[in-house]
């Protein structure tokens, strides 16, 4: 019995067209948008442009909003393809893959009409307000907050680990703006403009490189009730859609499985020289690619249809930062086993070494593997009983 991945012929043929854009548009040595070289980010952008201009990148969005009105397994490809290189798109997958369909869901027709259509066109750039100090995985404990001033409201507080805060246009913020019997009571969502000078960004330096860490600072930030997003207090029923959304958007499996599938193919003859155990090891991971796949595929099917459970993407979130670090791994022993005078295996030396400093975090950022495994515990103890 064998599984089968084919998800169709249109499918297949929007592979085959993005990855030769990728080999016409992005330099062999591309390790993404956010490396302390500029030019790096401008490829991304006129990449993210091409797309737009091709309605390649919002693909499964409704034609009114700027999309094509493509299938939600177009997208999946989409996603695919561009994490698998690096993810040429930059940061406007956030932007294309949960923010633009959080506003159209719980946005006005005037937050739709402002925000939509620079995301469709890849103009953009959208940077998340939900982590602070003391309240990472426990989101629910941050303590920025929102008070009624007058007709509007005045936001103080921070934010940390900020991802492309110095770059992002706007800012998706999460603030406190009343107390409730329970800490998810009284959170209310506010889209902000980054330029307002009572926002701060401080840069945090990490192996990363620039952009993807940060520190923000909102000092007496004036909004209003039009920059609400959803119902004032409701916020924490939108910050559940967005974790479902945020954490399938990224498509980590397609990255490690080009990797390891490219793998004999650099060591060439020496491959047969491995050692038994790693070779076994790359099988394995081989076969929790396909496995954190099907996931994935599952997860999107129940998104399409509105079935999607807390535990559902749990489960997937599990599997998939977990083959990020695993793999990673397994990759890192196998680029020690290649020549370092051979330069046909530079390019796989590089985005090894940038894959591995990437899984680094994949077990904590968008909410830590522990917390992952309490939310997949209570889905399972509720459906036992």
């Amino acid at each position: 019995m064998s599984l089968d991945f084919d998800i169709g012929p249109a499918a297949a043929r929007l592979r085959t067209e993005l990855r030769e854009l990728v080999k016409q548009h992005v330099p062999n040595d591309f390790l993404g948008a956010f490396t302390d070289d500029p030019a790096d980010l401008e490829v991304a952008q006129r990449f993210c442009r091409l797309l737009a201009e091709r309605e390649l990148l919002c693909m499964a969005w409704p034609e009114e909003f700027g999309g094509r009105g493509g299938s939600i397994w177009e997208q999946t490809v989409v996603r695919e393809e561009m994490w698998a290189h690096h993810e040429p798109r930059g940061a406007q997958y956030m932007g294309v893959n949960w923010v633009g369909p959080i506003i159209m869901r719980h946005g006005t027709d005037a937050q739709q009409r402002r925000h939509l259509p620079p995301i469709a066109r890849g103009e953009v750039i959208w940077c998340q307000g939900f982590s602070e100090p003391e309240a990472g995985s426990d989101l629910a404990s941050l303590r920025t907050t929102a008070r009624r001033d007058g007709d509007g409201w005045l936001v103080n507080g921070q934010k940390i680990w900020t991802s492309y805060a110095t770059m992002a246009q706007w800012c998706f913020l999460l603030a406190r703006t009343s107390r409730g019997e329970r800490k998810q009571q009284g959170l209310t969502i506010f889209l902000v403009p980054m330029d307002d000078p009572a926002i701060q960004v401080r840069p945090i330096r990490t192996m990363l490189g620039p952009h993807h860490l940060n520190e923000v600072f909102f000092d007496d930030l004036r909004v209003t009730d039009a920059d609400v997003l959803g119902t004032v207090d409701e916020g924490w029923t939108v910050v559940g859609d967005v974790m479902a959304f945020e954490r399938v958007g990224i498509a980590r499996y397609a990255r490690c499985e080009r990797l390891l599938a490219a793998a004999p193919a650099v060591l060439a003859d020496r491959w047969e020289d491995l050692p038994e155990e790693l070779r076994g090891r790359w099988v394995r991971m081989l076969t929790h690619c396909r496995r954190a796949r099907l996931m994935a595929y599952r997860i999107v099917e129940l998104q399409s249809s509105g079935r999607i459970q807390p535990g559902d993407a749990a489960a997937y979130r599990i599997a998939v930062t977990k083959l990020d670090q695993d793999s990673a791994e397994v990759l890192m022993d196998i680029a020690a086993e290649v020549a370092r005078d051979d330069s046909r295996a530079a390019w796989f030396l590089g985005e090894v070494g940038d894959h591995w400093r990437y899984s680094q975090a994949a077990t904590v950022s968008s909410g830590s593997i522990e917390m992952q495994r309490i939310l997949l515990s209570r889905a399972m103890l509720a459906a036992a009983r």
